[in-house]
């Protein structure tokens, strides 16, 4: 491989031309599992908007609000709605987990005497990466915010087999479209690209090198000649031994 090829954002230097990234917020699509948290000064007033099992007071200090428990999550529907208790069916396709935060609190505060804290996270945030790399596999994302260069951190890098002009990824939207994206990692203005940050479910896929793939056939080749000779010298060796 050439050291053009082998070595990201080669041309670092023109970042400062091209700009800046855009910030990337994770918008909320159907199937997604959402874990809501709702929080006041009194555990009691927030309980009836909590979805947990084994739940318990803090003892010590209630004002710190329920703990050893297991929050439920809230799957998003293929209408892009969850199911709230008390508050019911909320529309949160296409927002941001702090527009989904803004929303909920608003809603909250007609059945409450305090403006509540309410946080959402994005519970099943998973990403794959598959080919050419060290550690290939699923990862979960804990805070729905993650680039293709971290993805592939994940993965153990690319190995020296790599393609690295040319990596492909795997995208469904909310829609159910399929895209493939072909990606430049050597190019600095690949931050700049609308597929830099990854979303829910994207599949990067790291392609062999042609060395590589002649490498493995070689392989494959030479194993099954030797595979063969080890049946041919035990086969010849069992009818020496039978004639004897």
């Amino acid at each position: 491989m050439s050291y053009e090829k082998s070595v990201y954002l080669r041309d670092d230097k023109k970042m400062a031309e091209t700009g800046q990234p855009t910030v990337f917020e994770y918008r909320v699509m159907p199937k997604d599992e959402l874990t809501i948290t709702v929080s006041t000064s009194d555990p009691e007033v927030s309980a009836p908007f909590y979805r947990k099992i084994g739940q318990t007071k803090n003892q010590t200090n209630p004002g710190q609000g329920m703990n050893d428990a297991k929050l439920l999550d809230y799957l998003v529907d293929n209408g892009g709605f969850i199911d709230f208790p008390v508050l019911g069916k909320i529309k949160v396709e296409g927002m941001t987990t702090r527009e989904c935060e803004a929303i909920i609190r608003e809603k909250l505060q007609a059945h409450l005497s305090e403006v509540p804290t309410v946080t959402v996270r994005v519970a099943n945030f998973k990403v794959s990466v598959l080919g050419e790399v060290k550690n290939p596999g699923m990862y979960s994302v804990q805070d729905e915010h993650i680039n293709i260069f971290q993805a592939l951190a994940l993965a153990g890098d690319m190995t020296l087999f790599s393609v690295r002009d040319d990596v492909e990824l795997l995208r469904v939207d909310a829609q159910g479209n399929k895209q493939v994206v072909h990606l430049d990692l050597t190019k600095a203005n690949i931050i700049q690209s609308p597929y830099y940050y990854l979303q829910q479910n994207d599949i990067v896929y790291v392609k062999p090198t042609k060395d590589r793939v002649r490498s493995n056939s070689v392989t494959t080749n030479t194993s099954s000649w030797v595979s063969w000779l080890s049946l041919a010298a035990t086969v010849a060796s069992l009818i020496i031994v039978s004639v004897r």
